[in-house]
Parts: C-alpha cells; sequence; structure tokens
C-alpha cells in the first residue's frame, strides 16, 4: 500500500489499498490526501474503528431487513428474497460543488420542460429543424392523442425530473439519462437516510448535512396545488403497477409517508369524465394522480389495449381536466437517449443559454453521417434501440452473427437505435464490512427535481425547479440500471453549518375535516385483507397440527411407527394416504431403514411431513406463506411500521426453511412461526384502527379458523381411524386450549366436555360459538352495497350457522361414544355449520370485492312516430 502522508496509522489502515491509481479520485486529492469536506467524516469513520464500523454495517442491513426494503420483482418467492446492500460510507459532495450540479440540474429540468411544451404544441423544435421528426414520432412515448391542446397548462407536465450522473476518469460530471415519466428513487433516498441516521446517530446528527425531507413536502406541495378542486386535502393518489413491481416498496413507502390512497388500476374508474377510486363506500373522486406507471400502459382503451395495468379513459380525463396526472401523459418522450445529442442545441434555442451540464457522447444513428461513423468503429459504442426501452447492445461482448444482425438492423431501422460512448467514471470510496477496510468503486447517482409549488400556474417560460439536496447511488459499471446494483449509497451534500430537522406533518389552515368510517378503502385492499387474514390463520392451523405430528411421530415407538395417530393426523394435513412407499433408490440408500432401526411407516411417515417444509408443495408452508405474503405487500400502506417488521421476520425465517431436513430443526421452525404470526395478528389489532380493513382482516381469519375447527372435530370425533384421548389431546394441543381443560376438568378426556369448550362456549376465542358471535358483529358492521331493507347473504348465512348451533338438543349429543344416534346428531350438527360457513367467504367477497357496478343507459334512445 502506497504510503498516505499526513495520516495516521489508524487512517492508513482504514484506507488499506485504497489509493494508488490513476482515475479521479472523489476522497483522495493529487497530494494522496483526503479531500477537505470528507476530513471530518473520516476521522469520525477512524475514530469508530474497523470493529464498530462492521457492527454498524450489520445494523444497517438488519434495519434493511426489518423494513423489507427491497426491489426484486419476484419477492414473492421467500428463496429469492433480496435486498438493498447500503453502504454506510455515504458519497459526499461539498457545499461550491453542489452549487454548481444544482444550477446545471435545475436548468436541465426547466430546458426539459420548454422541450415537452413544445412537442405537444407548436412543434417549432421539429418545423425549424432542431429536431428531425422521425426521431420524435418514432419514440413509443410521443403520445399523439396529446398533442395540440390548446391549454398550455393542460399539456404534458413535467413535474418531478429524474437524471442520472456519473463523474467521469477526469472529475467532470457527465448527464447520462433523463427519467421523466415516473423517476424512481426518491423514496429510497429518504429510506436510506433514515437507516445511516439510526445506524450512525452521531456522525449523522453532528454533520452538516442538507435535509431530503423540504424536498418531499415541497412535492407534497405541489401535487396538491394540481387540483382543480378547492379543497384543502384533495384526493390524492398513488397509482402502482401492483406488488409484483420492482419498485413496489417505493410506491407504498411513498405513499405511507405523504399520505396518498395506493391504488392499482383496478382500483379506479371512469365515470361521466371522472376518474373515481372504487371504495367500500362507492366512487371517490380523484383529483391527482402521482403515476408509477410507464406512458404506453395507462390507458388500455387509447394506448396499448393489451395494458391490464392502467384505467380505460384515463387519457380522456386528463385531456378534460378533470383529473392532473403527475407526471403527465406523454413526458416519455423526454427520456429518448439521442436527445443527449441535441440538448446543447436546444438549450441555446429555447432557453438562450449554454448547457450547463453535458451529457455523454451520444450520436443518432438517423443521421447518414452519424450512422457511418457508428459503423466504421462499431465496437467503440454502445447501441440503444428505443423499442426495446432498457436494452443495451454491446458489439464487443456479441458474436459475429449476432453483430451481423445489429449492422442490418441499423441499416434497415436506422432512426430507432442511439450510439453511446462506453464510459469511464471516477473512484469512489467504499466500505466492505468482510475486509474492514475502504474499497474503490464505480458509482452512478441520481437526483431529483422538482417544479417550484407557486409556479405551476405560470407560464413554461416563468416556472423554476428545486433540486433534492441529496439523492441516491448505487455501485457498478458506469451507467448500469439501478436495479441491476445489490449495493447503493447515500449522497450527503454539505451545509455550511448544521441542518434543523424537517417535519412532512404540517399545521392545517383551518379545521379538518375528521373522518373515521373507512369508507374510503379500496374494495382491492378490503380483498387483500381479508385474504390475508384468511392464508395467515390457514398458514397457523397448518403450523399447529405439523408441529403436534412430528411431536406424536417423535413419541412413537420408531420400529412400529403408523399403527396409531399418523394416518389421522396425515389425513388433517391433508397429505395423502395412499403413495406407495419410498422411491426404489431411497428404500435401498436408507441403512437405517435396512438395519430395523426405523420401520419403513415411520420414514414414510417423516418423510411425508417433512415434505411440507418444500417450495414446491402446492399446500406447503413456503407455499401458503407466499400468498399470506402477496396480499400483505398489497396491503403495505394499511399496516403498522411493527406489523410490517413481523412479516419481513417470518421472511428471514422462510428464506431457508425449504432446507429443513430433521425433525426437530422442523419443530423449532414451527414453534417461531406459531409466535410470530400471533405476534404479527396481535400488533394489527393493537395498532390498526377497527375500520372497514381491520374488520375485514378479522373475518377472514375467523372465517379460516371456524373451518379449520369443525374439520378437526369431525375428524376427531366421527372420522378417525384411532379415535380415543391421544387423538383428543392433539385436538386440544392444537387449539391451544390444553391448559384451559386441564383447569376445567382435572379428569380424564371426555367428548362432552370438549364439544362444550370448542363448540359451544362463547368465552374461548378458539370455539366455534365465539367466533360466529364475533364473525357476526363485524359482519354486521360492514358497509351495506345496496339500499335494501333487508338481510344481505353474509348476515343471513351467520344467522343460519349461528341458529344451527344454538337450537341443536345437546342431550343428543351426550353419548358420542356408544351411541350411533348421537354420531349422526353430531355429524348433522358440524355439517350444518360447515355449510354455510364455506359459503360465507364467496358471499362476503361478492357484497363487497367483486366491482359490480348497476348497468347504466349510455344512450338516450327516442322513439319518433312516422
Amino acid at each position: 500500500m502506497q504510503q498516505t502522508s499526513g495520516l495516521g496509522a489508524a487512517l492508513e489502515a482504514l484506507l488499506g489499498e485504497y489509493p494508488g491509481h490513476g482515475l479521479y479520485d472523489e476522497l483522495l486529492g493529487d497530494n494522496r490526501q483526503p479531500r477537505a469536506h470528507w476530513q471530518t467524516l473520516l476521522e469520525d469513520f477512524t475514530l469508530l474503528g474497523p470493529e464498530v464500523l462492521a457492527a454498524r454495517s450489520e445494523e444497517v442491513q438488519n434495519l434493511l431487513h426489518e423494513n423489507g426494503v427491497t426491489f426484486n420483482p419476484y419477492e414473492d418467492n421467500p428463496g429469492q428474497l433480496r435486498s438493498w446492500q447500503l453502504d454506510c460510507l455515504p458519497w459526499v459532495i461539498n457545499t461550491e460543488e453542489w452549487e454548481v450540479l444544482e444550477a446545471g440540474l435545475r436548468q436541465r429540468s426547466r430546458l426539459l420542460e420548454h422541450l415537452i411544451d413544445d412537442l405537444y404544441g407548436e412543434r417549432r423544435v421539429i418545423t425549424e429543424g432542431l429536431l428531425p421528426p422521425e426521431l420524435v414520432y418514432s419514440h413509443p412515448g410521443f403520445l399523439f392523442s396529446a398533442a395540440d391542446l390548446p391549454n398550455q397548462l393542460e399539456r404534458p407536465l413535467l413535474i418531478i425530473h429524474g437524471t442520472d450522473l456519473i463523474r467521469d476518469s477526469d472529475g467532470n460530471w457527465l448527464a447520462l439519462a433523463d427519467w421523466t415519466q415516473s423517476p424512481a428513487g426518491a423514496g429510497y433516498a429518504l429510506e436510506n437516510r433514515i437507516i445511516l441516521s439510526r445506524a450512525l446517530p452521531s456522525i449523522y446528527r453532528d454533520a452538516p448535512i442538507k435535509r431530503l425531507a423540504g424536498f418531499l413536502q415541497a412535492q407534497h406541495r405541489c401535487l396538491a396545488s394540481l387540483a382543480n378542486t378547492q379543497r384543502e386535502q384533495p384526493n390524492i393518489v398513488l397509482l402502482s403497477p401492483g406488488p409484483g413491481s420492482p419498485g413496489y416498496f417505493e410506491h407504498a413507502w411513498l405513499a405511507n409517508y405523504m399520505n396518498f390512497s395506493l391504488v392499482e388500476g383496478a382500483d379506479l374508474v371512469v365515470r361521466d369524465g371522472q376518474v373515481s377510486v372504487r371504495a367500500l363506500g362507492g366512487l371517490t373522486q380523484v383529483d391527482v394522480i402521482v403515476r408509477q406507471i410507464n406512458d404506453p400502459w395507462c390507458d388500455p382503451l387509447e394506448l396499448r389495449p393489451d395494458s391490464l395495468l392502467g384505467v380505460p379513459g384515463l387519457l380522456q380525463a386528463a385531456r378534460n381536466g378533470e383529473v392532473r396526472i403527475a407526471n403527465a401523459l406523454g413526458t416519455g418522450v423526454l427520456e429518448h437517449p439521442a436527445l443527449a445529442a441535441f440538448l446543447p442545441m436546444l438549450c441555446r434555442r429555447l432557453l438562450g443559454e449554454e448547457l450547463l451540464l453535458p451529457c455523454r457522447e451520444s450520436l443518432w444513428c438517423g443521421d447518414p453521417q452519424s450512422r457511418q461513423q457508428v459503423m466504421a468503429g462499431l465496437d467503440n459504442w454502445h447501441i440503444r434501440d428505443v423499442t426495446q426501452s432498457g436494452k443495451v447492445f454491446i458489439p464487443e461482448q456479441m458474436s459475429l452473427t449476432a453483430v451481423e444482425a445489429l449492422r442490418r438492423d441499423l441499416d434497415r431501422r436506422p432512426h430507432l437505435f442511439t450510439a453511446q460512448r462506453p464510459l469511464a467514471s471516477s473512484v469512489a470510496p467504499g466500505f466492505n464490512p468482510h475486509t474492514r477496510q475502504l474499497e474503490r468503486q464505480s458509482t452512478t447517482l441520481r437526483f431529483f427535481s422538482l417544479v417550484e409549488p407557486d409556479d405551476l400556474k405560470k407560464p413554461v417560460q416563468q416556472r423554476n425547479y428545486r433540486v433534492m439536496p441529496g439523492g441516491l447511488a448505487w455501485v457498478g459499471e458506469p451507467g448500469a440500471p439501478l436495479m441491476q446494483s445489490r449495493t447503493v449509497k447515500d449522497i450527503w451534500v454539505m451545509a455550511p453549518v448544521p441542518q434543523p430537522h424537517i417535519s412532512l406533518l404540517r399545521q392545517a389552515q383551518g379545521p379538518i375535516v375528521v373522518t373515521r368510517d373507512g369508507k374510503d378503502l379500496p374494495c382491492r385492499v378490503a380483498e387483500s385483507l381479508f385474504w390475508m387474514g384468511r392464508y395467515g390463520e390457514r398458514l397457523d392451523a397448518r403450523a399447529r397440527l405439523l408441529r403436534e405430528a412430528l411431536a406424536r411421530l417423535l413419541q412413537e415407538d420408531r420400529a412400529e411407527a403408523g399403527v396409531h395417530l399418523m394416518p389421522d393426523l396425515l389425513a388433517a394435513l391433508e397429505i395423502p394416504l395412499d403413495a406407495e412407499g419410498l422411491p426404489a433408490d431411497q428404500e435401498e440408500s436408507d441403512p437405517q431403514t435396512l438395519n430395523g432401526r426405523f420401520s419403513r411407516e415411520y420414514v414414510i411417515s417423516r418423510d411425508r411431513l417433512l415434505q411440507l417444509f418444500a417450495d414446491d408443495q402446492p399446500d406447503g408452508l413456503p407455499m401458503l406463506f407466499g400468498h399470506f405474503v402477496r396480499n400483505s405487500r398489497a396491503v403495505r400502506d394499511h399496516l403498522g411500521d411493527d406489523a410490517w417488521r413481523a412479516i419481513n421476520v417470518m421472511r428471514q425465517r422462510f428464506n431457508n426453511i425449504s432446507r429443513t431436513r430433521g425433525i426437530v430443526v422442523g419443530q423449532r421452525h414451527l414453534e417461531a412461526m406459531v409466535l410470530d404470526l400471533s405476534a404479527f395478528f396481535g400488533l394489527c389489532n393493537e395498532t390498526m384502527p377497527h375500520h372497514y380493513g381491520w374488520r375485514f382482516l378479522d373475518i377472514g381469519r375467523f372465517v379460516e379458523r371456524a373451518l379449520n375447527g369443525l374439520e378437526l372435530l369431525k375428524l376427531a370425533l366421527l372420522t378417525a381411524q384411532q379415535p380415543g384421548i391421544p387423538l383428543w389431546e392433539v385436538v386440544l394441543a392444537t387449539t391451544d386450549n390444553f391448559t384451559v381443560y386441564r383447569r376445567r376438568y382435572r379428569s380424564q378426556l371426555h367428548p362432552s366436555a370438549i364439544l362444550d369448550l370448542l363448540l359451544f362456549d362463547e368465552t374461548n376465542p378458539r370455539s366455534i360459538g365465539y367466533m360466529l358471535k364475533r364473525l357476526g358483529r363485524q359482519i354486521v358492521r360492514l358497509p351495506s352495497p345496496g339500499s335494501s331493507p333487508y338481510r344481505n347473504l353474509e348476515n343471513r348465512l351467520i344467522i343460519q350457522a349461528t341458529s344451527a348451533l344454538h337450537l341443536v338438543d345437546i342431550d343428543s349429543l351426550a353419548d358420542l361414544e356408544k351411541s350411533a344416534e348421537a354420531r349422526a346428531a353430531l355429524a348433522d350438527l358440524l355439517d350444518r355449520l360447515i355449510e354455510p360457513m364455506a359459503e360465507l367467504s364467496n358471499a362476503v367477497s361478492h357484497s363487497h370485492f367483486s366491482h359490480v357496478e348497476m348497468p347504466r343507459q349510455l344512450v338516450t334512445m327516442q322513439y319518433t312516430p312516422t
């Protein structure tokens, strides 16, 4: 390692092999000493020491895991869980450099706003030859249906703008790309800042860095100002593609942080030119939509007809001014990579200024001279096709056949291709918790600009932008996509003095309308909460029963296992009983079976039970948990932070559960799973307002619990191959009623006592009587979908089940062990309870989740007699 003069031994140890390269260095100057704006932070890191820094890095990752920060589109698969690896060492920008960079970012946003206004208005840049028409009109982001609107304010507005930059190997800033449809990363940036402030509290508190919350506060003001309504609280929604989206965490996080409703395309409907949310209380008009869906997918009626993400009629509603969209539909054309070649000239023409922030070297292949230059040295360029967003062709890494195909395509469709020069970036420091030293990194940065809220009503020429004093950085090849990186960094912009804390909460101007009913809850959210309750309860019941099955398997004589409870427990777990033993190769290779230590039935039962831990089992625990997680992600903004952390703790557990092989290990997993689920639902009961959302969650849980309890009673008391005390013990243990039973009766088990405890006792949360009473109380308080004075189907089903339970002749069930009539009476009672409970789920779905609307006559028919 090259010695660094002026640095102490501790700092030299922290630097390790970081010094000693020829590229521009963000950390060290030409004299190999830390730059002035890094000095204090480096000293603080050095004082902490490598051991503490490694521990703080681990704490950062733990916080990210707890908060569920992720960007993986396949996150629903527990085995594919990914999250940010946040570097505890931020990227630091000094005050003087930030002023220059901020000016360049503001100018770039103003320039793009002028350009989009012209492209959808007079299009002078095309008629005057500044931009080739085929460059603009061939881009999928140019929406002809949004052009030629007479009112300037109704043309596409660039509310928030994201810009990717790098510092090249010579130390110059270069703009790589613009994100103008739905710029991602602002939420991640603030989450990273919050995480670092918790992991490094003293460093963060004392560092004179600019705060980020003020930018999001201004964004909230800006979006509220967009609304045409005069209400103090306009209805702002954040439109997301849904839980399958790579950035869904950020969508839910931003909606929660900024107090927006998180909606999907199916939640919105256009009626009479207005956009409304399908809510439990009816249609609720939307004033502003913050979209996280790219242009072509937003309206299947006018744009892409195969889109399942958008809202039919959305473009027409925006065109009529009934709803405002940020960013407006049509801004996607500004993401054309070929614009980089024209921006210097456009800046001089539209703004009368020189472009402050240079772009990476780019050539549009639709220009014959540029195409000839690219074709002459194809290996020296990266090629982008505007019809394949995100796709980059790197000729030097392609086969000869692929290169020839690319050349033919360039000759046939040159106007669709842009060539970009490969990049070499500066070197930035990053802390490696494994080596406990700094390492060299190549980093891309994303900054965000926002139109000033007070300038929204002004003409385009008078609007100004503010820049978030920070942003999101990620490690990887220069210009590599954000979603391909596994390590991100916070960006600290230094201020002359420490900055005050800023809260997004603000004092209301005048009285605020207080609401508690929750009727604005989208129907899709209510449905997801309902099914989250059902899958969570199903997972809990399966885990409890499997835990008891594994315990009984260990307790039985392993040489004779299979002759007692296993067939009944396998039936309760819905594991098929007619399979033919072990595969031949496994049977021959299992020495413990061959030497007689374990019976063949024991091995078969063990393996069948352990299969429920496998990822590929339709009714296995990971699959059930996957359904639970999908529904929980869809309602992320309705769950408390602690409840969400409980889910993430379970996700970490399920990430390894498929590798479970032994019975004892499986039991430990199940014990933890039962506790985690109990903690989650307990937190929901304690933190969720007990309005409609919580009621649907509760209804889902108790519908599932009632069905599981009834089936378990039916098995234990009527259909079991080996009925009796051992199986009754399993029922009491599975329902967590063993202690209650012994405290009440203190004698041997008896079916009548079990029936009273689990069927009739309305004070026992695990009894059917209690569940019916609770379900009836919840269902009667749900919003009525119509104006009928009569009871709806779900109320009638609860009354039917409750009546069957209350009107049963208790004496007819008195002697189940000896009386066939008593067994027949119990079977009839259980069937009369199972039937309405099974139908209840469909009834609730039809009444509240089906989005059925009354038919309307669209055209008035008039009859004119002839």
